[in-house]
């Protein structure tokens, strides 16, 4: 028996959003959603727009494309049917069913199983549209779900907090123009991350450990970062930090967001000053990567349930280690080598690329 679905041509219903589109409450999951011919495609029991716009095909073959096993189109409710029409283009994807509708802090998201010749060429291009045109897009690999208790490690300066925080402290030792300057080659992985850092602390000998306590007293929580945790540790989640950065500030973070873990650099202070070194081991790419593998292991979290957001290139290999690896506002280097990316949201819009 043929099975019934609805037509409406692209150039009546491009300008309308996701959500407007697909405002039905009890939508069948997964729904089937594809174009073909300058026509979407939706199966028949979905109730939305108006005859007018939607034919209902009585004999309908159904979409002859097969999903690729795990992959996920991610879109937020305000994405419009162009956007979406124009990144599957851009991408060389196919769209294939409407998989699932997620609500979640106030915002709806749309997950589509989707097709392609090359998936990971088609998430590079998906996030290169995203980032060209002010979407929120991710081409997810099998996602941990939020449900499932998981793992978040973050990277602290431009990430967890808006601030680099060795930047400020330079600013208040009269070195920040110097400083500022060397972070920034660091993060975009121009200079070794270790010896870059030996470099910026060895610049703040003598100053005062007074410095540390003002920077530490005003962090500036990146937006999006409270509601994101909350509705993470309701489904059991562990949240950590792992930053190239200092205890000093990660200590700080843990008492006011109540952390599971960190992991950072300890700097010297010797009677009240900094001494401009190090103590013990820094805290580089690998120890991020290592420090997510760890805890993983700590707290008897599966591999698949493991995310890791950054922003600069001595977040890469903690992002690979982690099962889902999230570019966050952050530098070409990572953008180009993330599973995804936040580009323009606060970090909240995370929940969104889980299941």
């Amino acid at each position: 028996m043929a099975t019934k679905s609805m037509r409406a041509p692209l150039a009546a219903i491009n300008a309308l959003t996701l959500n407007q589109l697909l405002t039905h409450q009890d939508l069948p999951s997964p729904l089937d959603f594809y174009v073909d011919n300058g026509d979407l495609y939706l199966d028949a029991r979905i109730e939305t727009l108006t005859a007018t716009l939607f034919n209902e095909i009585s004999e309908s073959e159904g979409n002859p494309e097969k999903a690729a096993e795990g992959w996920e189109l991610v879109l937020l409710s305000s994405t419009t049917i162009d956007q979406l029409i124009d990144t599957c283009r851009h991408a060389g994807i196919k769209l294939v069913k409407l998989n699932n509708i997620n609500h979640r802090l106030g915002v709806s998201s749309y997950r589509f199983a989707v097709q392609a010749d090359d998936m990971v060429k088609a998430r590079t291009l998906a996030n290169q549209y995203a980032m060209q045109h002010n979407l929120e897009i991710a081409l997810i690999y099998r996602a941990p779900a939020l449900a499932t208790p998981g793992l978040l490690v973050m990277d602290m300066d431009s990430t967890t907090i808006e601030i680099e925080c060795i930047d400020e402290i330079a600013k208040l030792a009269g070195v920040g123009e110097e400083v500022a300057e060397v972070t920034e080659r660091a993060m975009l992985g121009e200079l070794d991350f270790a010896a870059s850092l030996k470099q910026r602390v060895a610049t703040l000998n003598g100053a005062s450990e007074s410095i540390l306590a003002q920077v530490a007293s005003q962090l500036p929580l990146m937006p999006g970062l409270r509601p994101l945790l909350e509705l993470l540790k309701s489904h059991q989640w562990r949240i950590a930090v792992a930053s190239g950065g200092f205890t000093y500030f990660t200590d700080t973070l843990q008492q006011q967001l109540q952390l599971d873990a960190t992991q950072a650099n300890v700097l010297e202070i010797v009677d009240g000053k900094l001494t401009g070194k190090v103590v013990g081991d820094i805290t580089d790419a690998n120890v991020k990567a290592d420090t997510l593998g760890r805890l993983a292991q700590e707290f008897a979290i599966p591999a698949t349930q493991t995310v890791a957001m950054g922003d600069g290139a001595n977040d890469l290999q903690m992002l690979a280690a982690s099962n889902l690896g999230v570019a966050y506002k952050a530098k070409p280097v990572v953008l180009q080598q993330a599973d995804c990316a936040i580009n323009f949201s606060g970090l909240d819009c995370l929940v969104h690329w889980l299941k």
